[in-house]
């Protein structure tokens, strides 16, 4: 599942560095998308990685990176959803 949109892309382990959500275009191995993405651990990661991955959101080279189809460390926070509504509602009053 895409960390992004939430599109359940079909892939398998390994995923390549270039592989891409097919709805928004989101790269698929980040740390987002990573089924060891724990925010708030050390470097935001269950593993034990010597180096810190800054940008979470961008491909990424990581040795430990396994897919994760539920993407049970992502959850969307109450202001995105906010946010994802207050879009959808400009949008119905003035079109795409």
């Amino acid at each position: 599942m895409c960390w992004k949109c939430g599109t359940d892309n079909k892939v398998e382990n390994p995923v390549s560095r270039s592989a891409v959500c097919e709805k928004c275009g989101a790269d698929l191995r980040c740390c987002k998308n990573c089924a060891f993405y724990a925010p708030g651990s050390h470097y935001d990661c269950r593993e034990n990685i010597d180096e810190l991955t800054v940008d979470k959101e961008r491909a990424n080279f990581c040795d430990y990176f396994r897919y994760s189809a539920d993407n049970a460390g992502v959850k969307k926070s109450a202001g995105s959803k906010k946010a994802e509504d207050a879009r959808n509602a400009f949008n119905s009053l003035f079109g795409d």
